[in-house]
């Protein structure tokens, strides 16, 4: 029995399903450019944001680095007088760092003194994500305002300079880039009798300072 048709003697059937697969080519037609369109949004927003990251990294400072790893895990410092410390950052002022090493007492560096430091992967990808939001008031505190301090409470330290010598005994006074350093033994108190020396210190000169004793507020 022939086919029933349409028009020109097209079977009804076959018309059908030719207008059926043109409707579905079309539909992924359009599929194809709404992914490629939201393709290209989703590579143009990765771009800007990669450029946006690349921007704010290059903006970081060492200090922006080093307050985000303040209260994290003990890192390694190797200064410019040779010595290796490894302390846990405590604080980060406006031109020094102090940390409290392994043993107790507290450890203050120059950040110009600083050669490397050396922390573990996690943190160091922490420190990349600091912000660079607004210092807090200790970020502002200089080196010479934090020895000073100690000098007030005349506290006993030892002091390690660039050349690679040491010095123990008490910071008497401290000036504008200088320090007086009464030299005595670190178990003997600042007495005249015990006082075996005086040096003039420069500031720019030192590679860091140890206190034994943890009295220094720069920390609270």
């Amino acid at each position: 029995m022939p086919v029933q048709g349409g028009c020109c003697g097209e079977p009804t059937a076959r018309r059908g399903r030719i207008a059926y697969g043109r409707a579905v080519r079309w539909e992924r037609f359009f599929q194809d450019l709404e992914n490629q369109l939201a393709a290209e949004w989703d590579a143009k927003r990765a771009a800007l944001d990669s450029e946006s990251e690349r921007l704010r990294i290059a903006g970081l400072a060492l200090r922006d680095r080093l307050r985000a790893l303040v209260g994290t895990d003990p890192v390694a410092f190797e200064l410019v007088d040779g010595s290796r410390h490894e302390a846990a950052i405590a604080a980060v002022g406006a031109d020094w760092i102090a940390g409290r090493p392994p043993a107790a007492g507290v450890l203050i560096v120059p950040l110009a003194a600083v050669r490397l430091i050396g922390a573990s992967e996690p943190e160091l990808l922490r420190s990349a994500r600091a912000s660079t939001g607004p210092d807090l008031l200790a970020a502002r505190v200089t080196l010479g305002f934090a020895l000073r301090d100690l000098a007030r409470r005349r506290v006993p330290a030892t002091l390690g300079l660039r050349g690679g010598r040491t010095a123990t005994g008490t910071l008497d006074r401290v000036g504008a880039d200088h320090l007086d350093l009464a030299v005595h033994a670190l178990d003997a108190p600042r007495r005249p009798a015990e006082v075996v020396g005086f040096r003039l210190v420069p500031l720019a000169s030192l590679a860091w300072l140890r206190v034994d004793a943890d009295a220094s507020p720069v920390l609270t």
